[in-house]
């Protein structure tokens, strides 16, 4: 009767549950500047992309850039040509497909175990704090993340169905097709992850019969058709695309520390962590029950392969060479509908997470605040104020999972998504305020007045990812690479990079502004460089010529 009654609910809240839950996802798209160096580099590409027309090449302050697929560059570079440049049209591709897991979870979880594990499920992905904070952000593992759960998810159905059926084909054939946009969202590591959570199952369960039920006779020319006709265009045009992308980019990061990326090997175990943490122990039970379930259909055991997928990702993030905080979003949609399947049918579900997020967004905050006393000697309020804002709207989750029955759940489930998500953005927020700057907003601003359409702009021993897309210019690089480097080698003539022939155009230059490190400017202003300094924060002075 309870699953029943949590079921006429869903349908009657329908499109009001998501368009709350969407407000609340969204709320502050376009409130937050764009954060130093991802959110500027994955806003920049786009915009070289959508202001050139050239929809082949990436392209990063002007150079080739070949470190990641193109998927998000032309969703975004479509955003902007239809509603400009800005920090929610920036965003709006990953910020909205990583509100897209939060129906597909549900979707998911519903269809195998019921309405009331769907609820669960949406909840535990959004009151998670790494999946919440991450989803915000301008990065590829969001976009990364819905496509290949979606894989995965539709992998999952399809073995599910009937053997043989209309319904075990089309899910198939769309698990192929998500699988080829995770490509292009990131590369080839999807099949590496997929692959090998398939093997691993199969061997787990001594059983070959799901690789006869992949459909492989529609799903590889699919899959092909998708994923192929970029890889080969960029390579036509650019030769040395290929060893750079697929030697450099994917082999050489995961068996080397060429990129810098060191960490130990359990550098994603307290993310993980921090990420279940609203879920309590009964994360852990929840594993354990999942390993056993199984399934609804005798031929697959969709929650085992969930996890062995969860896990393997993990470990694989783990053993390589380079690792980066957000590697690990995937993980997180298959374990929400993993502990979603389990708590359904417990009695005040929502409360656990519900009290343990209202925790964890206060204690943040607080600490972010006295972060902010003891280093800056004051706490701006505006931090003050998203943090309260914060903490009020954990409270009213926390009323709302109290305030009725668990068989009434619904309401109160929307309820603790909404605000949880609310919550984590508004510590985003107030991260932003407080010092030191993380992000070039501001400085461009105040720089803006002293840039006309002829002034020469240099960025001089440094790159600051977000100021080309604030001040909607490519930078002249000088005695800097960094991520650029690729770029400054495969077309040298593109830049100047001579710290005398930028001192001999600067000298000889009325309209100039050069970005310079502090400590860079310093070395210049000694030697008697001509300029004054116009803005400055920590990490960039600005200094006009004119």
């Amino acid at each position: 009767m309870g699953t029943d009654a949590g079921r006429i609910r869903a349908r009657e809240l329908g499109w009001v549950a998501w368009l709350v839950l969407a407000i609340a996802w969204f709320a502050t798209l376009q409130v937050r500047p764009m954060f130093d160096p991802d959110e500027g580099r994955y806003a920049e590409i786009p915009r070289e992309m959508a202001a050139t027309g050239d929809w082949l090449t990436p392209r990063f302050d002007g150079l080739k850039y070949f470190e990641k697929p193109p998927l998000q560059y032309w969703a975004t570079a479509t955003a902007y040509s239809i509603f400009g440049v800005s920090e929610w049209t920036s965003r709006l591709w990953t910020v909205g497909l990583a509100f897209a897991c939060l129906p597909m979870v549900f979707g998911w979880t519903r269809r195998l175990y019921g309405t009331r594990a769907g609820l669960a499920a949406m909840v535990a992905l959004a009151v998670s704090p790494y999946f919440a904070i991450v989803g915000h952000l301008d990065l590829l593992d969001a976009g990364f993340a819905f496509w290949l759960t979606a894989a995965v998810f539709a992998f999952t159905l399809s073995q599910s169905s009937a053997v043989g059926s209309g319904e075990e084909r089309r899910w198939m054939l769309l698990a192929w097709l998500a699988a080829a946009l995770a490509i292009l969202s990131k590369g080839i590591v999807v099949g590496v992850l997929t692959g090998a959570s398939l093997i691993v199952y199969s061997v787990v369960e001594r059983d070959l019969r799901p690789w006869k039920r992949l459909h492989a006779a529609w799903g590889v020319p699919l899959f092909l058709l998708v994923a192929a006709p970029w890889f080969v265009a960029v390579s036509v045009r650019n030769p040395d695309f290929p060893e750079f992308f697929f030697i450099h980019e994917h082999f050489a990061r995961f068996l080397s520390t060429v990129h810098q990326r060191v960490e130990p090997w359990w550098f994603f175990l307290p993310l993980l962590l921090l990420g279940v943490l609203p879920w309590g122990l009964s994360v852990v039970r929840a594993a354990v029950r999942a390993w056993r379930d199984a399934g609804p259909s005798p031929q697959f055991k969709p929650l085992r392969f969930l996890l062995i997928f969860s896990i393997f990702t993990v470990v694989f993030f783990s053993a390589s060479g380079s690792k980066l905080a957000p590697y690990i979003q995937p993980v997180f949609p298959p374990l929400a509908a993993v502990w979603g399947a389990y708590m359904a049918q417990r009695a005040g579900f929502l409360r656990l997470p519900a009290v343990v997020t209202a925790i964890l967004v206060t204690l943040v905050g607080i600490a972010l605040l006295i972060y902010s006393a003891l280093h800056n000697s004051f706490i701006p309020q505006g931090a003050v104020v998203w943090v309260a804002v914060a903490v009020v709207a954990m409270v009213a989750a926390v009323v709302a999972a109290y305030a009725r029955l668990s068989e009434e759940a619904t309401l109160p489930a929307v309820v603790v998504a909404a605000t949880a998500a609310f919550a984590w953005q508004c510590f985003l927020t107030a991260l932003s305020i407080v010092p030191p700057a993380r992000s070039g907003r501001d400085l461009v601003a105040t720089v803006k007045p002293y840039v006309h359409p002829q002034t020469t702009l240099y960025s001089v021993g440094q790159y600051r990812e977000t100021l080309s897309p604030y001040l909607q210019r490519t930078l002249i690089v000088v005695g800097f690479q960094g991520e650029l480097e690729f770029g400054l080698h495969a077309e040298p003539g593109k830049q100047m990079n001579s710290p005398e022939d930028f001192e001999a155009h600067w000298q000889a230059s009325t309209d100039a502004v050069a970005f310079f490190g502090p400590r860079v400017w310093d070395s210049y202003r000694r030697r008697g460089l001509p300029g004054h300094v116009i803005a400055a924060d920590n990490y960039t002075v600005a200094v006009s010529r004119s």
